[in-house]
């Protein structure tokens, strides 16, 4: 009997020894002996590595609605509150300096030959609606628009919270519904002037020489010069980029789904503030830059010697219209006493 209960006692400890073991072994495996917190494991980083999106489980018909977090969101956010900034920075006041500049240096454009006392026929009074039309939609959309990037962090210190959002509120009607003029306009100005903006190998010429913005020299053109040709196919292509994709933004989910709003954003964007860029030197030309531009679509008609050392050729269509073989003799102005 002793010799059982030895046996009886030496296998009662062979197992419990062997059950501390086992139980030992899964809670030691558990328990690494250092936890890194930068592990790719358990960075965020790594896990929008692993998933272009996290996403759940909605009852609603609309799918969409369950994604939760897209790390392409983050891209966007940056360019809208940081790089955007400073592309319109830089192209909007990169713009207005380069002006400043030219205009400190050249001054106006002077009509050399002094005003004639004869007026021409250049633009009729629906071009000259059409392009008012435009014009005025285009800077009430510049305004509102600049103020979605620029307005927070640089008018609402200025005036305060409830003065910004009044403001901005009516901005946002201003520019979902003066876009629809504005694409009208667009659509109207391509239509009228096509045929007098395709490039041409005068306008080569004038490049070369300046565009008689540069020295005394006044390259002939037709009734569109170089220049303004360039400014007629920013506003088509430009006019028409920004329609497209704010349209896009205003009704969203029609055409595509985040990603390609976001795309839409950030293309309308860019093109904005560089469309915005370009018609502030197109401004500066029509009014201060040269003498007797602004009564072109002020008025209608400019003095026939502006017409003769900007658009000669032009002015001789005129006149072979109306039966004047040759443009009239050059006349100077005459001292003031």
């Amino acid at each position: 009997m002793a010799s059982i209960a030895r046996y009886v006692r030496f296998a009662a400890c062979a197992w419990i020894a062997f059950v501390i073991i086992v139980s030992a072994i899964p809670a030691s495996a558990q328990e690494p002996s250092r936890v890194d917190p930068n592990a790719s494991a358990v960075t965020e980083q790594g896990l929008f590595q692993e998933h272009n999106r996290i996403q759940g489980r909605v009852s609603i018909p609309d799918q969409r609605s369950s994604v939760l977090i897209q790390p392409a969101g983050r891209e966007w956010r940056h360019f809208r509150n940081v790089t955007l900034r400073w592309i319109g920075g830089i192209a909007i006041l990169g713009m207005l300096a380069l002006l400043i500049i030219f205009y400190l240096a050249r001054g106006m454009v002077r009509i050399e030959s002094g005003r004639s006392g004869r007026t021409i026929v250049r633009f009729s009074a629906f071009e000259r609606f059409v392009h008012w039309m435009t014009a005025t939609c285009f800077v009430i959309l510049a305004i509102s628009g600049l103020n979605i990037t620029f307005g927070r962090p640089l008018l609402l210190p200025l005036i305060g919270f409830e003065a910004f959002s009044e403001w901005s509120q009516w901005a946002k009607y201003a520019h979902n519904y003066l876009s629809f003029p504005f694409t009208l306009g667009v659509v109207l100005i391509f239509l009228m002037w096509i045929a007098g903006n395709i490039p041409n190998k005068v306008d080569v010429e004038w490049l070369k020489r300046g565009g008689g913005m540069v020295g005394h020299d006044h390259p002939p053109a037709y009734r569109f010069n170089a220049g303004q040709k360039g400014v007629y196919w920013i506003v088509v292509i430009g006019g028409g980029l920004v329609a497209a994709t704010g349209y896009q933004l205003m009704f969203p989910f029609y055409l595509t789904g985040i990603e390609g709003m976001q795309l839409a954003h950030v293309v309308h964007a860019v093109a904005a503030v560089l469309f915005i860029a370009v018609m502030l030197a197109h401004i500066y030309i029509g009014t201060i830059g040269m003498e007797g531009a602004f009564e072109a679509m002020g008025e209608g008609t400019v003095d026939v010697n502006w017409a003769r050392e900007h658009h000669s050729l032009w002015l001789d269509e005129q006149n072979a219209r109306t039966g004047v073989n040759k443009t009239p003799p050059r006349t100077s102005a005459t001292p003031a006493e």
